[in-house]
């Protein structure tokens, strides 16, 4: 006899397939309600057995980030003493990983001057026009800027925004009229806006990608954008998450190998090893000492200091 549980758990199974859509007429629920009382209790034993792993994962995850905000102290102190950095992020960054480099930046003794974040129009391949006739025009705008007259789109661009960001000197330079002029005009054009109004230009400069899956060609767009940026700021790291080192926006940029002249790598920013991974590269990058970091980094986990 089947039971008056084992009713609910089908009719349960129904309404979660009709509401994802699934078409049961002689689908994979077709059979639903017609097994035994022991295959509802395997069922019943896999997800207790699968809540358990989420908990112990959730479990994991916060004492890792509770071990690197303790320890990660430690590795900081004093690396960023008294020096600002900007921060850079595109479409699709969590504000939790924003607000984790913003403290780890503190407790290295440093501030976060500015934070700035790019529009989707500004990493996506069918808005090249847009970028290219800007580009074109705060070039022949602003020469004091030394844009080469070859410089692809997106390398043109990301120089543009480098100069209005950073500084390849050392110490922080001021916001001047240039800076604020191609800022202003990449805002009007909605490829960036100022998320924390910058107070400098910095020579220190983290970039952090977002976890999309990037559109066709966007990896070698976004790869000419960073290594441009990279050019005119004394010190650059692309951070990013697991999953964008993985298989995302990340592994293709890493892949194409522009960046990497120029400016650290670091993934697995979404946990707080991660994001002391990220200023600790930053710290070695100032000190010109270049690399790829975190769980897919192929020079370890972290700079060794």
């Amino acid at each position: 006899m089947i039971s008056f549980r084992h009713h609910i758990v089908t009719l349960v199974a129904v309404f979660l397939a009709l509401a994802a859509g699934i078409v049961l007429g002689g689908g994979p629920l077709s059979e639903v309600g017609r097994g035994s009382e022991q295959d509802l209790k395997d069922a019943e034993a896999r997800n207790t057995a699968l809540e358990a792993r989420l908990a112990t994962g959730d479990k994991s995850s916060t004492f890792q980030d509770a071990f690197a905000g303790t320890v990660g102290g430690q590795a900081l102190s004093g690396g960023l003493d008294d020096r600002s950095v900007v921060l850079v992020t595109l479409p699709g960054v969590d504000n939790k990983v924003v607000r984790g480099l913003t403290a780890q930046v503190k407790q290295a003794g440093g501030t976060v001057a500015g934070h700035y974040g790019f529009q989707p129009a500004m990493v996506d391949p069918s808005e090249k026009s847009l970028v290219d006739t800007l580009g074109s025009q705060l070039r022949t705008q602003h020469p004091d800027a030394e844009i080469p007259a070859d410089a692809p789109t997106y390398d043109r661009m990301g120089r543009l925004v480098g100069r209005a960001i950073g500084t390849g000197f050392t110490t922080d330079q001021e916001l001047d009229e240039t800076a604020s002029s191609i800022v202003e005009s990449l805002k009007g054009a909605e490829l960036m806006t100022t998320q924390v109004e910058p107070t400098v230009r910095s020579p220190l400069v983290i970039v952090v990608l977002g976890d999309g899956q990037p559109a066709d060609g966007a990896d070698a767009l976004v790869s000419g954008l960073l290594a441009g940026m990279a050019e005119p700021i004394n010190a650059m790291v692309v951070a990013a998450s697991t999953v964008s080192a993985d298989g995302g926006l990340l592994a293709g940029v890493r892949a194409d190998g522009k960046v990497d002249a120029a400016a650290s790598t670091a993934d697995s920013v979404q946990t707080g090893a991660g994001r002391v991974a990220t200023v600790l590269a930053l710290i070695d990058a100032a000190e010109g000492k270049l690399g790829s970091y975190g769980a897919s980094g192929a020079d370890g986990a972290a700079p060794l200091r």
